[in-house]
């Protein structure tokens, strides 16, 4: 059957009509896939849910135990039949049960792969590359000047501004779910065994990954009085981007403003947030990664959606691959 008929997009994110259900709506719908627990991808106040095991749970964290009314678990690789077509999960790498969703009827074969990275993520399974006839990829890196430099470099940065400048605080911007925990498990990865202090808003889900076995080491609560506040001289301090622009981050010892993202690479972003340290970890993939998993599945057709759509598009087509842009819309950097 033609891919455009399985699978489209509508105003609230893509649509299998033959299966009755949408893939990370952007909008309560009456039943729902969905790829991973970021909140532009997961949203409450849909009928039915399906999603891996992790996904719910950390939806059930965010929103509430009633955040949809009726959830099924995805175990990962196993088909199951909905409606005419037929589903099936996998791994996408991108955070804790995170995945990329297949939809198959009549001999064509779709894959969406939600948010998705290629690097070693010790916080999350890798990414499997599936077979297939039409490959949705995201594209939040897609153009050629996004080159990631490798993770331990970057956390390399952090290591050595605490060693010269160990009377101040180091206060890290990233992500409550997935960019937090895997910046917590490089620096446990590069040795460094020193308590690690959080933010409130990521004390349920670094709880959450420790429950799953994820070895993020001591963590206590970043909280700061008079008395504690020289305690922090030297101290790594995760919280999320938003708290860094409040009267917490100002508690600290002469804090140094450092954020992980891909982001970092563009010199501009990181002078707007006011990031003395830019850290350049991304849970996407850069250009290099995005290109090269298109070649290594070789899809007739690449479908591309939430990110700098055109390049990829243009690639595609120079290496002889039919390609068109989705333009989807309500996605945006939360992974990041």
């Amino acid at each position: 059957m033609r891919p455009e008929t399985l699978l489209y997009p509508t105003p609230k994110g893509l649509f299998c009509e033959a299966g009755g259900f949408y893939i990370d709506p952007v909008h309560p719908v009456d039943k729902a896939l969905i790829t991973h627990g970021h909140a532009d991808h997961a949203r409450s106040g849909h009928g039915e849910v399906l999603a891996t095991r992790e996904t719910l749970e950390i939806m059930a964290i965010r929103y509430g135990a009633d955040f949809c009314r009726q959830s099924q678990e995805a175990v990962l690789g196993e088909t199951m039949a909905i409606g005419d077509v037929t589903v099936s999960f996998h791994p996408a790498g991108h955070v804790l049960g995170s995945a990329q969703i297949a939809v198959s009827r009549g001999g064509t074969k779709i894959v969406v792969s939600g948010d998705y990275k290629r690097r070693r993520d010790p916080t999350c399974l890798p990414f499997e590359p599936v077979p297939c006839d039409v490959f949705i990829t995201e594209a939040t890196f897609g153009l050629p000047v996004f080159h990631h430099p490798p993770d331990a470099d970057e956390v390399g940065k952090l290591l050595t501004s605490l060693r010269q400048f160990p009377e101040r605080a180091h206060l890290v911007g990233a992500y409550a779910l997935g960019k937090a925990q895997r910046v917590i498990m490089l620096l446990r990865e590069a040795g460094y065994h020193e308590p690690i202090y959080i933010h409130g808003a990521l004390v349920k889900l670094c709880d959450y990954y420790l429950s799953k076995g994820i070895p993020l080491g001591e963590l206590r609560p970043a909280t700061v009085t008079a008395k504690e506040k020289p305690a922090f001289a030297g101290a790594v301090v995760i919280g999320p981007p938003s708290a860094f622009a409040d009267k917490w981050a100002r508690r600290f010892p002469d804090p140094i403003p450092i954020f992980a993202s891909g982001w970092m690479l563009v010199r501009q972003r990181a002078k707007q947030r006011g990031v003395e340290l830019p850290i350049i970890i991304s849970d996407h993939c850069d250009w290099a990664e995005l290109t090269d998993t298109i070649r290594e599945i070789r899809p007739g057709q690449v479908w591309v959606t939430h990110g700098r759509e055109e390049a990829l598009v243009r690639w595609c087509e120079l290496e002889g691959i039919k390609a068109r842009p989705l333009h989807l819309v309500g996605y945006d950097d939360e992974g990041e």
